[in-house]
């Protein structure tokens, strides 16, 4: 069991490189929002991303008073890069689709992609507290930039290749449940991390449906609703991370120091 998250990260890269190049839809870029607000153009689409600066904001203000503490301290490198990457995300996101275009994806992607890396030590930290967090998050930084260059290099050649960046999406929803099994997470951590990846899978779907979504209601399309069911994922998992801290310091459900024993 303690191998099997190594095992199954290989599998997925070697999946990956047996699968080949994995390119960006050809109409990626025709999203179904042409809503006006203000002259803003696509403004659904838009004006969506603002709950992801609002969920980061809250992240750091809530917990960088404890970022030294005993409950946060292993994680906190991780988390740190999670919530800049979900800040940078509202700007980045909201400036590729003020005009959709390959040229500007660039930015929606690159913040994304420092947001999972992000999550991904985070966890790390905290289900094994003697990882060196602040390298690897530093290292998973730099595998994310790489990721999102390589995309950008070889897209300009013609043949587009989403799998680094596609690595740091699916790596996340599979390591983090299997670390917070291995390690007996507390509860309160499994729950707002179920709910925030149940979140992004819906978050997905609406945008594969963006059109089917917009022509059904009319009033939101799927794209928009992605923006906002992926920051209520963002959300679910500040929220688990803040109830750490709602008894003073104290886990709510048993000593911090206890809980991955």
């Amino acid at each position: 069991m303690k191998y099997t998250p190594t095992i199954i990260t290989i599998g997925i890269i070697a999946a990956f490189a047996v699968h080949g190049r994995i390119a960006q839809p050809a109409n990626y870029n025709d999203f179904a929002d042409h809503s006006v607000m203000s002259g803003i153009p696509h403004a659904g689409d838009v004006l969506s991303n603002a709950g992801f600066a609002l969920v980061a904001i809250w992240g750091w203000l809530a917990l960088w008073p404890w970022r030294n503490s005993d409950q946060l301290r292993a994680a906190w490198p991780g988390y740190r890069l999670f919530l800049i990457g979900l800040f940078l995300t509202a700007f980045g996101s909201a400036y590729f689709h003020l005009v959709p275009g390959n040229d500007r994806l660039t930015w929606d992607m690159l913040p994304i992609a420092l947001a999972g890396a992000g999550l991904l030590v985070g966890v790390r930290g905290d289900t094994q507290p003697g990882s060196k967090t602040n390298i690897e998050a530093i290292a998973l930084a730099l595998f994310a930039a790489a990721g999102v260059a390589w995309w950008v290099f070889t897209d300009t050649h013609g043949a587009g290749d989403l799998r680094p960046y596609l690595l740091l999406q699916v790596l996340p929803l599979i390591l983090i449940p299997l670390w917070q099994s291995i390690h007996r997470a507390p509860r309160t951590d499994r729950i707002a991390f179920a709910a925030a990846m149940g979140l992004y899978v819906v978050a997905k779907a609406s945008e594969v449906l963006d059109h089917q979504i917009a022509n059904t209601f009319g009033f939101v399309s799927g794209h928009t609703l992605k923006h906002l069911l992926a920051t209520a994922a963002t959300a679910a998992i500040v929220w688990g991370l803040t109830r750490r801290f709602a008894g003073g310091g104290h886990s709510d459900n048993f000593g911090i120091m206890e809980k991955y024993r």
